[in-house]
């Protein structure tokens, strides 16, 4: 876990302090003592008591979240898809006993599936109306551009280039056309490096 990190403690760390393989293997010795709890119950076990192990002194919410997604997925019956965050902060907040914690984890889950579910909705509205919208176009771009559109939250022209194989020109003026219609807006505001999104 250290190596896969690049956690290095330093030379000469002191005789009291410990080093991160020896906080790394108490976290993945309690964690392998939980592996009888449901997946979901084990990721939020293993995100809250991450810092509590001092893995996380470096950013460490991003790897703990993204371990606790790994834990939550890990034998097929746990949860596939929870896009934690997208529920609000209440889900991650690291206070309380470990009940509060959970009912807090299993809340934050339940309202950022519904908040993703609306949003994939909205995206498939999107997509009906732009595709009657863009009926009117030929060739095989106006297709490509609102896949790649609905498949990708912000899209810079390059990308969309790259993404749809047409040519700058096209890509461009196809997201021009798009935007002068209402389908999708620029949400950078500036004149290099812009990226475009559905607009609802």
């Amino acid at each position: 876990m250290a190596a896969f990190l690049d956690r290095r403690d330093p030379e000469n760390i002191e005789g009291s302090a410990e080093r991160f393989e020896d906080r790394a293997g108490g976290w993945l010795d309690i964690m392998a003592a939980a592996a009888e709890l449901h997946p979901i119950t084990r990721a939020c076990m293993g995100f809250h008591l991450w810092n509590l192990a001092g893995l996380g002194q470096h950013g460490g919410q991003m790897e703990a979240a993204v371990t606790a997604s790994r834990i939550a997925a890990s034998d097929g019956s746990g949860a596939i898809f929870a896009p934690l965050a997208m529920g609000g902060a209440g889900g991650l907040r690291g206070s309380g006993l470990p009940p509060e914690r959970l009912a807090r984890w299993l809340d934050g889950m339940n309202s950022a599936i519904l908040t993703a579910m609306r949003h994939l909705d909205g995206t498939q509205t999107w997509s009906v109306r732009a595709e009657g919208a863009m009926s009117q176009l030929s060739g095989r771009t106006p297709a490509a551009l609102r896949s790649v559109l609905t498949e990708w939250p912000l899209v810079s022209a390059p990308m969309a280039e790259a993404l749809t194989g047409a040519s700058r020109a096209a890509v461009q003026r196809n997201l021009a056309w798009m935007e002068e219609r209402g389908l999708i807006r620029e949400v950078t505001q500036q004149g290099r490096f812009r990226m475009w999104r559905i607009k609802d």
